[in-house]
């Protein structure tokens, strides 16, 4: 009897198993111009109707898989770097659908806005004007697509650079009027009607010697899913899940930030009141569920009422950045920038922390001290102790190395982005000792970081070689993937209760996530498409 029903369990288990299907399905494989599998090619299927989009990679045999697709009308896109495909439209899927397509790639051409920052940087031709571009503009967005991607003569390329001038100054520092002339001049020259450019950056000497190295099998297995945000040029720095399966959107240009549904694709956007630029860098939710955000454009932190949407605007007298913002059990509002300080919404006064004059990176452990990294050339991470207030400051191993983001693992390690040393580093700080790990690249420039709560493995980003690297902590090993666009833009990493990694990508105007196919995510993150098509 007792055999009997183990039997019965187990078939009712195989069943179950069996009939887990949460939608339509489109699979194939790619082959390139010669007739043989193609590896690494993005295969990307967008839902017409809620324009979100799944994007998978083509294995070593040339095999791709979408899985649990919602029902409707779709259009399937190849992206591979120096390849052209006829986008294929006019895909009706049905529920549980099993479509197959085969695709072939034709030989096309490498175009400026498909390389990397670091490729560029290393491929366009010398000057001041290239020297001003890559250490004043590219730290927020790269070539590709606010030069590259445009045609304009010397009147159109002032007009430009006057903007950035006077609209983003407070950032890019001091900016002569000869820096703009000579800056116009070159982007004149290369990115103007008669460019002095090849018309295809593979031409040039050094292409070949800065194409990204092979990926991996293993590097095949990333899935992204992404939403495009309303409107041009909102220019997303990240993507934060909650718990209730919404997503806050901090926008970096003009004067708004924004919250996604995931299942539906809409987004629902809140105008910050009485500021043409605020550049947007942060949206938390506090303890007692108002929204906060900070305008680094304007040194100010706001609050928005989740019932009434009445946002409230607190301006501090002393010129400051208002950066990255995290609030604790108190309701204390944390912000980086210049410097770093705290607000206190019951008193409506900040304190400011003039030992700190430039904070970046910033997270709270399980005691509630601050963490923060300068992001210097001399710059240190430190905390500020939650009992006493005091500082303390720590010299990471490598000089120079300017201390980017920061997290705060399980254990209460401090894990920081060395953006100029190209490493991450770990602090430990029980033994206030350092380790630093170096990333593979030319130009590793991690800058998002996350540290996924399941498996204790690290997420990182480079900025400046549109890549996403992850790292087990326990041996070092790095598993290196290609991200879907070229200036990738992507600033922090969050990670959602199903597992998945959310970014935004900033001059794409994207948001998203990505998950390993075969890690336990793939088929709850999909029903969540699925429900959200019907």
């Amino acid at each position: 009897m007792r055999q009997v029903r183990k039997s019965a369990v187990l078939v009712l288990l195989l069943f179950c198993v069996a009939s887990l299907s949460f939608g339509a399905t489109i699979s194939g494989t790619v082959k390139g111009p010669d007739g043989k599998p193609f590896m690494g090619a993005f295969v990307e299927a967008q839902n017409l109707d809620s324009r979100i989009t799944v994007n998978v990679l083509s294995s070593r045999d040339g095999a791709y898989r979408v899985e649990n697709l919602p029902e409707g009308q779709y259009q399937l896109k190849i992206r591979a770097v120096g390849y052209r495909f006829e986008p294929r439209t006019g895909i009706e899927l049905s529920a549980d659908q099993n479509a197959t397509y085969d695709l072939a790639l034709e030989k096309g051409t490498v175009h400026w806005t498909d390389i990397s920052i670091y490729q560029g940087a290393q491929i366009l031709p010398d000057g001041r004007g290239k020297d001003l571009l890559t250490t004043r503009c590219f730290g927020c967005h790269g070539f590709q697509s606010r030069m590259a991607a445009q045609v304009r003569d010397e009147v159109g390329w002032r007009d430009r650079v006057n903007y950035m001038r006077t609209t983003f100054g407070y950032l890019i520092g001091p900016f002569s009027e000869e820096d703009r002339d000579t800056v116009t001049a070159y982007l004149t020259k290369y990115f103007g009607p008669d460019s002095a450019l090849p018309r295809s950056p593979a031409e040039t000497p050094k292409y070949e010697s800065v194409k990204p190295a092979p990926y991996t099998d293993d590097a095949m297995k990333i899935v992204y899913v992404s939403y495009e945000l309303p409107g041009n040029n909102r220019f997303p720095g990240s993507a934060r899940p909650l718990r209730d399966g919404n997503v806050w959107v901090w926008q970096y240009r003009g004067h708004w930030f924004s919250k996604l549904d995931p299942k539906t694709g809409q987004f629902t956007e809140y105008a910050i009141p009485n500021v043409d630029q605020a550049s947007n860098h942060a949206v938390v939710i506090a303890p007692d569920n108002n929204i906060w955000f900070s305008e680094q454009a304007t040194d100010t932190l706001g609050k928005m009422d989740p019932v009434t949407r009445k946002i409230t605007r607190y301006t501090e007298k002393s010129r400051g950045t208002r950066h990255t913002i995290v609030i604790d059990s108190k309701g204390m509002v944390w912000s980086t920038g210049s410097p770093l300080s705290r607000f206190d919404p019951e008193t409506e006064t900040y304190t400011d922390f003039p030992e700190v004059p430039s904070a970046y990176g910033i997270a709270l452990d399980k005691d509630e001290n601050v963490w923060f990294s300068e992001f210097t050339k001399d710059g240190k991470i430190g905390k500020v102790d939650a009992k006493t207030g005091k500082i303390t400051k720590y010299a990471q191993p490598t000089p120079d190395s300017w201390p980017r983001r920061l997290k705060i693992d399980a254990q209460g390690n401090v894990w920081f982005c060395e953006y100029e040393g190209g490493k991450i580093g770990r602090f430990d700080p029980k033994t206030e000792t350092f380790k630093e790990f170096p990333l593979p690249g030319g130009r590793p420039s991690p800058y998002a970081l996350e540290i996924d709560k399941n498996t204790g493995h690290l997420w990182i980003s480079s900025l400046e070689m549109d890549t996403v690297t992850e790292m087990d902590p326990a041996t070092g090993k790095l598993i290196t993937y290609p991200f879907l666009f070229s200036e990738n833009g992507m600033r922090d990493f969050f990670q959602d209760a199903e597992g998945r990694m959310w970014w935004g990508s900033q001059s794409n105007n994207r948001i998203g996530y990505f998950y390993l196919t075969g890690k336990g995510t793939t088929q709850r993150a999909a029903a969540d498409l699925v429900k959200g098509g019907k």
